[in-house]
């Protein structure tokens, strides 16, 4: 009997050759040829499965956003099942800093893509992504979610503050592929502004200097 070819599997063998070359190269670099020799079938096969490059990358960009999204979830477990807002940001936010092999494709294609898909009118064709917001929606939710339980800054604009957190993240990720900075400095940059936002609302007051108590000495 001919052996049955999963299709699914097969594209994505594809997609992850795909993702190792451009990862190599830069994604303006690569045809389907080095695809296909990157996951050792035949041009003819790609072509198959793929009709156009635009294709070929559209759904390389997918792929790499299901990694993604698995690495997200990978370190959210580490933090129990309930990790929280806060550690639930900061997972989904350090994911995309590159700080290993992995996380370092995922920003440089990603932003390849994008900055590509400006002046290539047929990958401006292909929607980016299906939901460009949801990062930012998502977020914006969790961060009300903190104000409203008293984890985080009352005063605070969610959704600005999830604007300013992307692209923060995004900025710093590019800052590190071309040696600006190092990942440490980066996560440290983060976690900083995760601080101020995370304040602890409950906190006693101060005593009033001109309120003292009978055992405390005056000067």
């Amino acid at each position: 009997m001919p052996k049955r070819v999963d299709h699914e599997e097969r594209r994505t063998q594809i997609a992850d050759a795909l993702i190792q070359v451009a990862g190599r190269r830069g994604l303006h670099a690569v045809g389907m040829r080095d695809v296909a020799a990157e996951a050792g079938v035949s041009l003819r096969l790609v072509q198959y499965y793929f009709k156009t490059k635009e294709k070929l990358l559209f759904y390389g960009l997918q792929h790499l956003t299901d990694r993604f999204t698995a690495r997200m979830g990978a370190r959210l477990r580490t933090n129990g099942p309930d990790p929280g807002p806060r550690a639930t940001i900061e997972a989904l936010l350090l994911a995309s800093i590159p700080t290993d092999e992995e996380s370092r494709t995922f920003h440089l294609l990603y932003s390849s893509y994008s900055i590509l898909s400006v002046t290539d009118e047929a990958l401006a064709a292909q929607p980016f992504i299906d939901n460009p917001d949801a990062a930012e929606s998502a977020l914006t939710e969790l961060l009300r979610q903190a104000q409203e339980f008293g984890l985080a800054d009352p005063a605070a604009d969610a959704r600005i503050e999830a604007i300013s957190l992307l692209a923060m993240t995004a900025t710093m990720g590019t800052s590190i592929l071309v040696g600006q900075r190092t990942p440490e400095s980066a996560v440290a940059v983060l976690h900083h502004h995760l601080d101020r936002i995370f304040t602890n609302i409950h906190t006693t007051p101060p005593v009033d200097s001109t309120q003292r108590t009978a055992v405390e000495p005056c000067s």
